[in-house]
């Protein structure tokens, strides 16, 4: 799987199981709803400081949103 999309995948599994929306997710990070969008459809190369603020916005550490699909995700 393309890395931009695994990373995708696992921001929209640890967003949707904290019940955070897309614009929440981006206030917590500093960005725009769109950057996170983006990011969701695999269309940006994140920065790893984007991976870093990510995995802080979710709650979860940055391995976790470059790992394969978490059991019982749709990815």
């Amino acid at each position: 799987m393309d890395i931009r999309k695994l990373f995708g995948a696992n921001v929209r599994y640890y967003r949707l199981s904290a019940g955070l929306s897309q614009e929440a997710v981006a206030e917590r990070m500093g960005v725009d709803r769109a950057y996170v969008s983006m990011i969701e459809r695999g269309g940006q190369n994140a920065t790893l400081l984007s991976v870093h603020e990510a995995a802080q916005a979710l709650g979860v550490k940055p391995a976790d949103l470059l790992a394969d699909p978490p059991a019982g995700s749709d990815t």
